[in-house]
């Protein structure tokens, strides 16, 4: 088994310019930085309208140092699809074909080219990252804001509909790899992205990132937001590698250690969810319980 990547062998070399429009506290911000890390300056990156374009800004000023086409929303995969077809063309081989789109581009308008693409066994990698609504036009709700949560749309009573589970719609295709990360745990995403560059076929990574705007919460919380997702089991840290599932990371050390943060810690700390009953929290910790308990009971049966 490769090392896990810490702190002190993650690569120096920067793929983003120190300088750019995020707002503060950004857990895109975070999560790109060390993505592109993980990427490498062979890759071509395909970017749709989202928070992203605003960070990275428009050639020749971009923050971001690599190659990226900035497309339609809904033509993400089909792109990256076309610019694989060219390169191929070309006989040019080492690079990576990278998608990298918020969740309201994956989720709602993207996935009907991604979901072509991935029953093609398309030959990039599809980095999802979900700030869990439209911030970028104003915090509007996606298909994975999750019930309770308020937005500009949803004002009064917040969303009144699950969060959409994007990773297994891909698992469902039957892709070779799909991932989940969290900002709080960049290292990790670090490793999954590396070890997606060496797998053929579709390869779909969804990350958690935290928006302090969005969600109402102080900048400087984002990576404690991020952690607590995870440590309160509402966000698991998993890999399906050619149909198998395990949990990773934070996740799996969680399981071993039969220890689960309450939910509520991580509503009391975000505005958005100000008008979510207890009731409501009950009923998600239920949900969460009840999933760990299937993790526990596997766990024991093979370790």
């Amino acid at each position: 088994m490769t090392a896990k990547t810490t702190i002190l062998n993650l690569p120096e070399e920067e793929f983003v310019h120190p300088g750019s429009r995020a707002c503060a506290g950004c857990g895109l911000g975070i999560a790109y930085r060390i993505g592109l890390k993980a990427l490498g300056k062979n890759t071509i990156l395909v970017v749709p309208p989202s928070c992203l374009t605003v960070l990275q800004g428009l050639y020749p000023i971009a923050t971001t140092k690599m190659a990226c086409i900035n497309v339609t929303f809904a033509s993400t995969a089909s792109v990256a699809s076309g610019v694989l077809a060219a390169l191929r063309a070309m006989g040019r081989k080492g690079i990576t074909v990278a998608c990298w789109a918020g969740d309201g581009g994956t989720s709602d308008i993207g996935i009907q080219a991604l979901s072509g693409a991935a029953e093609r066994l398309e030959d990039f990698i599809y980095i999802c990252y979900d700030n869990e609504g439209y911030m970028n036009t104003g915090t509007q709700r996606s298909g994975t804001t999750p019930f309770g949560a308020i937005t500009t749309n949803t004002p009064i009573l917040g969303k009144q509909q699950p969060k959409k589970d994007v990773p297994a719609i891909l698992a469902a295709h039957g892709i070779p790899y799909v991932a989940t990360s969290s900002a709080g745990y960049p290292l990790d995403l670090y490793d999954k992205i590396r070890k997606a560059k060496t797998i053929r076929g579709t390869k779909y990574i969804h990350i958690l990132t935290p928006c302090p705007s969005g969600w109402g919460f102080q900048p400087k919380d984002t990576a404690k937001i991020g952690r607590l997702a995870v440590e309160t089991g509402l966000f698991d840290l998993y890999e399906i590698e050619d149909g198998k599932f395990r949990l990773t990371g934070r996740s799996r050390s969680m399981v071993k250690k039969r220890e689960l943060v309450p939910v509520k810690e991580y509503f009391m700390l975000q505005s958005r969810f100000q008008s979510i009953s207890d009731d409501y929290i009950e009923r998600f910790q239920k949900e969460i319980n009840d999933r760990w308990k299937r993790y526990y009971n596997e766990f024991s049966q093979v370790s």
